[in-house]
C-alpha cells in the first residue's frame, strides 16, 4: 500500500498578531512566511482571519470579493498578496482565512442570512507558482453561548460553506483544509482521512475559555481518531483586543503525540512530518482494518460534498 505522505516534509505554522491594519498584516505575514521558508518549510499555514481583527463587526469592513476568480487587486488585495508570496517563497501556502464577500455586498439587506448578499469565512491555498489550488469556506459557524464566559454568533453575519476541501500536493500527497470550529465535527475529519489526506489543517482562533478546555484535546482527538497528522494555527494573543485568541499553535502526529507547540505570543513553529509514520502507527493499532461497518455506517461512503 502506497504511503499517504510520499516523502517527509517540513510544515510551518505562523502565529501572528492580527491587527486592525490590513496592509501591516499582509506585510508582516510575508516576513514570517519567508522566515519559515529559510528554515526549510515547504507547507506554510497562516491563522484564521489573519488579515483583520476577529469579530462579527469587523467581517463586513474587511471582507474581499474572491469571485469571479481571479479577482482584481482592488477586489482582493489579500488574494494577490498570498499568490505573490507563495511564488516568491516557493511554498504551498494555506492562507489562514479571510472574510469573503459576495459580489454586490453592501447594497442593503446584507446579514449573511440568504436575504441579501453573503459573507463567508474563507481559506485560500496557493501553490509555489502562485496558482490557486483550493478554497474552503468555513462549514460550521461558531455560534456559542457559555453564560458568564463568552457569547459569539458568527451566523449573525456569515453564511456557511458546504464542502470538504482537499488540496493535492503532487510531491507529498493530499491534505485537507478546514477552519477553527470545523474541528469539533469529527465526521469532517473522518471523511478527509478516509479519502486519503495525510494532514488535517485547521487555521483557528479559539478563545481563552474554549482554548484552555479543548484546543489540544481536539487536535489530539482528531489525530487519534484518524491516525493522521494534524496542524492547528492560531493568531497570537492580544489582551487589548476585543477577542482574545488562545494561541498555542501546534502539530500533532498520527499517534496523538504533540510534536511541537507555541505559547500565546507571536511565533513560527516548523515541524517535520516524517514519511511512513502514518503507516507505522496504523500497523501498531490497526483501527482501519478493525472498523465494524456491519454495525455502524462508514460516513465517508455517504452523500459527501467535497472539492479537489
Amino acid at each position: 500500500m502506497a504511503q499517504l505522505l510520499k516523502k517527509s516534509v517540513k510544515l510551518a505554522l505562523i502565529q501572528l498578531a492580527c491587527t486592525a491594519d490590513k496592509a501591516h498584516n499582509l506585510s508582516h505575514a510575508r516576513t514570517k512566511v519567508l522566515e519559515a521558508t529559510r528554515a526549510g518549510a515547504k507547507i506554510v499555514v497562516l491563522p484564521e482571519c489573519f488579515n483583520s481583527p476577529y469579530g462579527t463587526k469587523y467581517f463586513p469592513q474587511y471582507a474581499e470579493q474572491l469571485l469571479p476568480s481571479p479577482p482584481t487587486e482592488d477586489q482582493s488585495p489579500t488574494f494577490h498578496a498570498l499568490s505573490t508570496l507563495a511564488k516568491e517563497a516557493g511554498v504551498y501556502l494555506v492562507g489562514g482565512s479571510i472574510p469573503e464577500k459576495e459580489a454586490g455586498f453592501g447594497s442593503g439587506g446584507d446579514k449573511g442570512d440568504g436575504q441579501g448578499k453573503k459573507l463567508w469565512n474563507t481559506s485560500l491555498t496557493f501553490g509555489p507558482q502562485g496558482e490557486l489550488l483550493g478554497t474552503h469556506r468555513k462549514v460550521h459557524l461558531f455560534d456559542i453561548d457559555i453564560p458568564g464566559k463568552i457569547r459569539f454568533k458568527e451566523s449573525e453575519v456569515l453564511s456557511p460553506g458546504n464542502k470538504i476541501t482537499f488540496i493535492d500536493i503532487p510531491e507529498y500527497g493530499k491534505i485537507a483544509v478546514a477552519i477553527c470550529y470545523d474541528i469539533r465535527f469529527p465526521e469532517l475529519a473522518m471523511v478527509a482521512a478516509r479519502k486519503g489526506a495525510f494532514l488535517l489543517l485547521y487555521p483557528g482562533a479559539f478563545n481563552l475559555t474554549t482554548g484552555k478546555l479543548h484546543w489540544e484535546l481536539q487536535a489530539r482527538g482528531r489525530a487519534m481518531d484518524n491516525q493522521v497528522f494534524v496542524g492547528l494555527c492560531s493568531p497570537s494573543r492580544d489582551m487589548e483586543a476585543e477577542y482574545n485568541a488562545w494561541g498555542h499553535s501546534m502539530v500533532v502526529d498520527p499517534n496523538a503525540e504533540v510534536l511541537g507547540q507555541l505559547d500565546e505570543k507571536e511565533g513560527v513553529l516548523v515541524q517535520e512530518l516524517v514519511a511512513g509514520r502514518i503507516e507505522e502507527v496504523r500497523k501498531g493499532i490497526p483501527i482501519y482494518s478493525q472498523r465494524r461497518f456491519d454495525v455502524y455506517p462508514d460516513v465517508s461512503e455517504g452523500k459527501v460534498r467535497y472539492e479537489e
